[in-house]
């Protein structure tokens, strides 16, 4: 399946806020909905991130009808990012998020095309590095960046309700 990364449109916004929802809640020991309402409630709501004008939704769209198959937040200012006292010290890093792709698309490269994409993004606009978060819930995508250079970053570790969420930093150059 042959895909292309554009920034994501409004009217696109409910579809991809339910592709995030259904991709974290099928996560094996990721908090719930019901656990996590507010956590949840921001997956889905895709419009409010793309109105940050520090936000880019950058979507994976097939080439033959030009549907969404996943999806990544770009995050070019940090302050932007949700955890700006930890990510002070980063400041000359840009910021990944969110990274999902629908089920029946997985396995095909587009985890890796949104992530290089964002790489490409940062770079362009002179940032230093990415910094992510991520659980161990989220196997897939913690080999992916592994893969792509990132390291473990302690220090902008935080706990989401009872979900230990880990930070990770891949510095340019």
């Amino acid at each position: 399946m042959s895909h292309h990364i554009r920034p994501a449109r409004p009217a696109e916004f409910a579809t991809l806020g339910r592709l995030l929802v259904d991709a974290y809640q099928r996560l094996p020991g990721m908090p719930d909905a019901r656990e996590q309402p507010a956590y949840y409630a921001m997956l889905a709501d895709v419009a409010a991130r793309a109105r940050n004008p520090a936000i880019t939704v950058f979507v994976a769209a097939a080439d033959d009808d030009d549907a969404p198959l996943g999806c990544v937040d770009f995050i070019g200012d940090l302050a932007a990012y949700g955890a700006a006292a930890e990510l002070a010290a980063h400041g000359d890093a840009a910021g990944l998020r969110l990274l999902a792709v629908r089920p029946d698309a997985r396995g095909r490269g587009i985890g890796l095309a949104l992530t290089q994409h964002c790489l490409d993004e940062a770079r362009a606009r002179g940032k230093r590095g990415v910094v992510l978060h991520t659980t161990r819930a989220m196997t897939t995508a913690w080999r992916l960046y592994e893969r792509l250079g990132f390291q473990r970053c302690s220090e902008i570790d935080f706990r989401q309700g009872r979900l230990e969420v880990l930070g990770f930093r891949l510095r340019f150059g």
